[in-house]
């Protein structure tokens, strides 16, 4: 059998820690938005410079080599970059067989705290959101013209080494913002790269939500955290009077609790950490927390 060959559109932090669990099952080939990042990646990576403005001789040569594709490029403004400058190459790869794509769990909207599941039909208010599902919309709509499976990979807020309550603690950044009812579903990266290299290895399709078992307010790991440190959490703040830029406020927007059944059931993977306190336990036993 001839050696997979994946490229990884966006090789930033839920990628990379995906690209390092598959490492041994194919050549991989990751994009970066500029030659300064590029010479930071692992060794055994070829780094491609791609920063979405225009298209890139050398990233349609590895598309066109490219059996399998991941895309972790959020959506600008106008589209999804690599689509908006490489879709045609894309369609036309000879040797394409998968794709998986980086989403969100915040194109399901406002639910109110209510389940929703891959079945939920999503409601993503203005903005940020609404790009991701006309992303996810646009992948789908090539993955079909192409005939190859689309693995739609809806995730909840990331958290793992370097990025972490601990390390807003450390940084004086950490705010304990208090809103009623609120619940949030988060997910260790160590989680995620599970759940990819898994659809990766089965080329799996269709959509699949990435969360923990226990979604939960907002405030609750900054004061977990600050316990296993030793340190007094922030004063609470209410929703109403924390002041948060639009981009701050737009994770407030949606209020739901996501079923994660599928990547167990469908995929075979066992969460590392189901819950929150389970990662933030690790991080801080292992001394992982600053990455």
């Amino acid at each position: 059998m001839s050696e997979r060959k994946l490229l990884i559109l966006g090789f930033g932090y839920s990628a990379g820690a995906s690209a390092r669990l598959v490492a041994g099952e194919a050549a991989i080939t990751g994009t970066v938005r500029s030659a300064e990042k590029a010479a930071t990646l692992s060794t055994g990576v070829a780094a491609l410079v791609f920063d979405g403005t225009r298209p890139e001789s050398a990233v349609a040569a590895a598309i066109a080599a490219a059996t399998d594709i991941l895309v972790s490029v959020p959506p600008g403004g106008e589209s999804d970059a690599a689509i908006a400058r490489h879709r045609a190459d894309i369609v036309a790869a000879p040797q394409l067989q998968w794709i998986g794509y980086l989403s969100s769990i915040g194109v399901y909207g406002n639910y109110g705290g209510a389940w929703v599941s891959e079945r939920t039909t999503p409601h993503p208010p203005e903005g940020r959101a609404t790009a991701r599902l006309a992303a996810e919309k646009a992948w789908q709509k090539l993955a079909v013209e192409r005939n190859v499976p689309l693995a739609r990979l809806r995730i909840a807020g990331i958290y793992g080494p370097g990025r972490n309550a601990f390390v807003q603690l450390a940084g004086g950044g950490a705010r304990r913002i208090v809103k009623p009812g609120q619940v949030f579903n988060r997910i260790h990266v160590a989680d995620i790269a599970a759940v990819v290299a898994a659809a990766f290895r089965e080329r799996a399709a269709g959509i699949f939500n990435l969360g923990d078992d226990e979604p939960s307010p907002g405030h609750e790991p900054i004061e977990y955290a600050a316990r296993l440190m030793g340190v007094a959490p922030p004063p609470e703040v209410a929703f109403g009077d924390a002041g948060l830029s639009p981009m701050a406020k737009s994770f407030y927007d949606g209020n739901r609790r996501v079923v994660n059944r599928r990547i167990k059931e469908e995929l075979g993977v066992a969460l590392r950490y189901p819950t929150y306190r389970d990662g933030l336990d690790a991080l801080w036993r292992e001394g992982t927390w600053r990455g």
